[in-house]
């Protein structure tokens, strides 16, 4: 997570709390009560420990209660009780990021990240991971150019493992930092590199702005993941430098949250962190916005489709005064369907995308506006009409009505965070690293509320009319006429030589003594009894099913309403119709213009979606309660009075063709078409896209969709999620629109084609010439969903062979060999059959070695079953993963559908335990067997075939070479060919 996001958090948590409206007065907030002082009561008793401060609940904007501590190494612990639900967040900041590397060694924060997960001294190679999951955990790292976190969620009775894995990381590691384990995570993250910067279309355009925007040596000059010349370059001596300068607790702040006493943590903290001995200090930098004396033009060739102008302007850095008026320029310039953006670039169908979005970072900041445009449309034109919108919108100015919108829809669309402890979490940890203050979202509250049109007019004019900027141009390969203009700007070369490496001279690791035996792991208590949300379920005369749980944690609500038609009800000659609709649903409806049902939902802080899947068309409505019956007003025309306006589909079709034709550039979503059609076939739509093919939706017409809405958009297929703080009586009393008015039924679904899929021993090839990755998919159509029979069963199987991070497949690919990013494997039934898929992106030179470990593992478990270590492991892993499961809106809208598309009791989760708790090694390898069935699944990969073609060869699978839609190139001359290529 960003610092931007950071602070858009702590301006929805602020929002959200205060329960502001659009017309919120622009008046101070009184000051929330704080405590100082020394440490008092039961807490004096844990020694080395400074109390600092105490924030408590109250009902001042951007409030989270808190305490805060210091132990005597300096390091910051900030308690958040919420016993809400039975779990505990640990969180660990170090005030570290890519903005504290030098020149020529880049992308060693990020690195350490990783390193950071391959085990310390009392904790062995790969078992943080194993101890968290098996805890039913989740964990995680992240790095961004001003910090490094490292977190895990879990249980409540696992608080004390979380701090001992914590504590022995930053306290033990070195020693434990080996050659090998180094040499697979740099293979890890030039993986990495590969699938999110290198092979992604468009994934390199920050890296190379930042080159052209930042001076040399500037600590944002580089990306955060590094360059691979400087991967290469380091060495593991150099990552302990980098880790004894920045990695000491006086660095640090332990964020600690959920169902915990804060005296339970304090004494547990003093005990795992207080003997580590204090590091070298560290300074903030000094803070360093960009400065440019003219517009730098720069470009760059890519494998897209669609040329993308990026115009990138220097601002402030975070929590700066003009920070909060630039966030809303950048929501009224372009990030809605009223915005200046949209309306001049995308209504019109001059470009597919057009947005705008302020950055702020810890030393600067940038203003970003960004127009993907039409194939083979020049960016000059574009960045002329760019500027042009710009003059306009200063002549035009903003309205009050463009801020309170702002206001409002930025509550809405952060309110997530706070429904979870690791949110709040998250706001307390970022904003005492950055500022010190843990409550500094309640200033962050009274500039947002302070913000007026002058204010985001005045910003306008300051940092962005007629100011020079970093003109990025992507343009497809082969096509530079297309570019903005000529290079003006060339950033200079990385020499290492110019790093001032003074402050890593005699560093030495200074070991902890512990006044305990820390080789004994601590023991968790009993897990804790998990309540699953009461709910209320019900069918309206009309057959639309209603089920419904009430919390008052938050005061929003979420309702999901999903009608059953969606892919799987098409008919093959019209794949994509469901998708065209629910795009469709999203414009005018025949009351009001897309525009103005935009604005009105900004205004309430609430959104009403439409999207599609293999099963429904979708609604997503989300409101503040207070709101929740206007909000409702506009779900009604939208689900049931659509406009169908011609000059919106032609220019969603436009779009929608334009977007199929983008996919020859993506390598996951050209390996998941053709999986789809080698397992369904070409007698079953489910073998097509969700989005249609070329051929399906250019033949589609806005009576064919009208038809489909009339024909499918029933209640009797219906079903109706609510959760969140809501009053039953009012919440039925605005639904009699879909209880009561909504009629008609709709067809039986349609048979789904039992697939003739391709034979197995075959690898179906697909070329993306010169592709420094491939993307391997490997599998069989299994089995449909149930609760508590074979499908689950066959879930816990496939556990530790591919559904946890330390699963076989993905140790031996990721931690062992250094193939890829992350490797894995499951099953994805529903009411129907569904797929069997083992999968990752792997290095371009890897992917015959990959192909053979992936099989090599599942017909290991296949022929000789699961361990009784991993059994054990599995158990405690899915059944303590119970309390993390129903703690979020989303969460429990989840658990809701589940047991009304499948008629449970939420009796099925006692079910399901006994099923873990009971099932026996024999079971578990009888079901491997049947359903691994290695020697009939189906293998794609999807590279460079030059590079690959003969390696895969000598594996000695018949190789079946597919263009980009899964039709066969080794068609027989006569024209026949088998089902399924």
């Amino acid at each position: 997570m960003n610092t931007k996001k950071i602070t858009s958090t702590i301006l929805a948590s602020t929002l959200l709390l205060a329960n502001v409206t659009a017309q919120t007065k622009k008046t101070a907030p009184k000051a929330p009560v704080t405590t100082q002082g020394a440490l008092a009561g039961t807490l004096a008793s844990v020694s080395g420990v400074k109390f600092i401060e105490e924030v408590k609940k109250s009902n001042t904007l951007g409030t989270i209660a808190y305490k805060k501590y210091m132990l005597d190494n300096g390091l910051t612990i900030i308690v958040h009780e919420d016993h809400s639900d039975p779990i505990c967040h640990v969180d660990v900041t170090y005030h570290v990021g890519s903005n504290r590397e030098q020149i020529g060694r880049s992308g060693f924060a990020h690195f350490f990240e990783h390193m950071m997960f391959q085990g310390s001294e009392h904790v062995a190679d790969e078992e943080h991971f194993k101890i968290v999951s098996e805890a039913g955990g989740t964990l995680q790292g992240t790095t961004n150019k001003d910090r490094t976190n490292y977190y895990e969620t879990m249980p409540n009775n696992q608080l004390e493992t979380g701090l001992f894995l914590e504590s022995d990381r930053m306290g033990y590691l070195l020693n434990a930092v080996t050659q090998q384990k180094f040499e697979v995570q740099r293979a890890t993250v030039k993986n990495e590199r590969g699938q999110n910067y290198d092979n992604r279309p468009y994934g390199l355009i920050g890296e190379k702005t930042n080159r052209a925007l930042y001076p040399y040596g500037h600590p944002y000059n580089w990306s955060t993941i590094g360059d691979l010349v400087d991967l290469d370059r380091v060495s593991v001596d150099d990552l302990k430098q980098f880790f004894m300068r920045w990695y000491g607790p006086n660095n640090a702040t332990l964020t600690v949250g959920g169902d915990v006493s804060t005296e339970q943590v304090l004494v547990l903290a003093k005990k795992y962190f207080g003997n580590i001995p204090r590091g070298i200090e560290v300074k903030n930098l000094a803070k360093q916005p960009a400065v440019l004396d003219a517009t730098r033009y720069i470009s760059y060739e890519d494998k897209v489709r669609f040329p993308q102008l990026n115009m990138t302007f220097p601002t402030v850095e975070n929590y700066h005064a003009d920070m909060y008026a630039l966030d809303a320029l950048g929501q009224i310039l372009g990030q809605s369907e009223t915005s200046p953006l949209y309306q001049k670039f995308v209504k019109t169908q001059q470009a597919m995308t057009a947005y705008s979005y302020g950055s702020n970072q810890e030393l600067a900041g940038t203003f970003d506006i960004i127009v993907r445009a039409k194939p083979d449309m020049p960016l000059a034109d574009y960045e002329k009409q760019v500027r042009a919108l710009l003059a306009e919108f200063d002549a035009k100015g903003v309205t009050d009505e463009d801020v309170n919108r702002f206001k409002a829809s930025t509550e809405a669309n952060y309110i997530t965070e706070l429904a979870s402890v690791s949110g709040k979490a998250s706001i307390l940890a970022a904003s005492q690293t950055f500022t010190g203050n843990p409550n500094q979202l309640v200033k962050d509250m009274a500039a947002y509320n302070a913000i007026t049109k002058d204010d985001v007019m005045r910003v306008f004019r300051k940092y962005i009319l007629n100011k020079p900027c970093v003109v990025t141009s992507c343009v497809p390969v082969g096509k530079t006429n297309l570019i903005a203009a000529a290079n003006n700007y060339t950033p200079k070369a990385t020499n290492p030589a110019d790093a001032d490496m003074s402050e890593y001279n005699g560093l030495k690791y200074n070991r902890p003594v512990d006044n305990f035996d820390r080789s004994k792991k601590p023991k968790a208590g009993a897990a804790p009894f998990v309540q699953v949300p009461n709910y209320t379920q019900v069918k309206a005369a009309n057959g639309l099913k209603v089920i419904s749980s009430t919390n008052d944690e938050i005061p929003t609500i979420t309702m999901q309403l999903y009608v059953d038609c969606g892919h799987r009800m098409e008919a093959k000659n019209k794949a994509g119709i469901a998708n065209l609709l629910s795009d469709m649903l999203n414009e005018a409806t025949e009351q009001l213009t897309a525009e103005d049902k935009a604005a009105q939902l900004e205004a309430l802080g609430a959104s009403v979606s439409a999207y599609v899947n293999g099963e429904s068309v979708i609604f997503n409505i989300e409101s503040p309660t207070k709101n929740i019956a206007a909000t409702l007003k506009i779900a009604e025309q939208v689900i049931l009075h659509p406009k169908f306006d011609a000059e919106d589909f032609d220019r969603i079709k436009n779009q929608t063709l334009e977007s199929i034709a983008n996919q020859s550039t993506q390598a996951p979503v050209i390996a998941n078409n053709v999986m789809a059609k080698l397992l369904y076939g070409n007698n079953s739509v489910m073998g097509l896209p969700v989005a249609g093919t070329k051929e399906t939706v250019e033949n589609l017409t806005l009576s064919d969709v009208k038809n489909y809405y009339e024909t499918n958009f029933k209640p009797n297929i219906a079903t109706l999620v609510i959760t969140g703080n809501f009053n039953a009586a009012d919440i039925t009393k605005n639904t009699t629109f879909l209880t009561t008015t909504w009629q008609g039924l709709a067809k039986d679904k349609p048979e789904i084609t039992k697939a003739a899929q391709g034979e197995g021993k075959k690898i179906y090839l697909v070329d993306k010439e010169k592709a420094p990755q491939s993307e391997i998919r490997i599998g069989y159509l299994s089995q449909p969903f149930d609760a508590t029979g074979e499908y689950f069963k066959s879930r816990i199987m496939n556990y530790t062979l591919g559904g946890a991070f330390n699963s076989r497949i993905n140790l031996n690919l990721r931690e062992k060999r250094g193939f890829t990013y992350g490797a894995r494997a499951g099953f994805s039934g529903s009411k129907y059959v569904g797929p069997y898929t083992a999968q990752a992106g792997v290095k371009g030179e890897n992917t015959d070695s990959s192909i053979v470990e992936f099989m090599r593992e599942i017909k290991e478990f296949a022929d000789n079953g699961i361990t009784d270590e991993e059994l054990s492991f599995t158990k405690n892993a899915m059944t303590q993963a119970d309390a993390l499961k129903y703690e979020t809106a989303l969460q429990k809208a989840g658990f809701l559908k589940l047991i009304s598309d499948y008629n449970l009791s939420k009796n099925y989760v006692n079910d399901q335990a006994k099923i873990l708790n009971t099932i026996t090694k024999a079971e578990i390898n009888a079901i491997a067997k049947k359903q691994l069935p290695y020697n009939n699944m189906i293998i794609v990969t999807v590279g460079d075939k030059k590079a690959n073609l003969e390696k895969l060869q000598k594996l000695g699978y018949e190789i079946i070479e597919l263009d980009v839609n899964g039709n066969s190139l080794n068609a027989p001359k006569d024209g026949s060919r088998k089902e399924g290529y």
